[in-house]
């Protein structure tokens, strides 16, 4: 079996803070405001994965409001998030990513965000695409005071062994 998995997550662009992608620092002036460290494609990534995998979004894994993810690593978070989805016995086939920002140009860091999620979702980098998209001037995106990412995934369900059950249940 097999199941797609869509993430959206938008915040605004503030000075002070890092611009982080993938937990990829980017040089800007201004970064993401958010609860958390705000990388807003590791956010989108997440809800993808909890989507597809049927096991809610990202808000309620790690509410906004909850002390305990202030200035939480984003990655981090992708990371307890896709452990969540590989317990519930899914694996990553791939996963697309389109980021929507007017500055900084992602291109001389595309390479660097792509490793950076592929080690932490355990899939080759080439089974990760990220591509960066200007708004064209529209909306807040395109006036350069906030950041969009989209993220779709392809999970598959992984059959379960004899070996791996008796692994599962000796984890536990």
């Amino acid at each position: 079996m097999m199941r797609v998995g869509l993430g959206w997550d938008v915040h605004r662009l503030v000075a002070g803070r890092p611009f982080l992608l993938g937990g990829v620092a980017l040089e800007s002036e201004r970064g993401e405001r958010g609860h958390s460290d705000g990388d807003v494609l590791s956010h989108a990534v997440i809800d993808a994965l909890l989507g597809a995998a049927g096991l809610g979004d990202i808000g309620e894994h790690f509410p906004p409001g909850d002390p305990a993810f202030k200035d939480a690593d984003s990655l981090a978070l992708l990371g307890a998030a896709f452990a969540l989805v590989n317990r519930a016995g899914w694996r990553l086939v791939n996963l697309d990513c389109v980021v929507v920002c007017e500055e900084p140009k992602l291109l001389p860091y595309r390479e660097k965000i792509r490793a950076s999620l592929a080690k932490t979702l355990n899939v080759p980098p080439a089974e990760v695409s990220v591509k960066g998209k200007t708004a064209e001037g529209l909306g807040d995106v395109g006036a350069g005071a906030a950041v969009e990412a989209l993220a779709i995934c392809l999970l598959e369900k992984i059959e379960k062994t004899e070996k791996t059950e008796k692994k599962e249940k000796k984890e536990q």
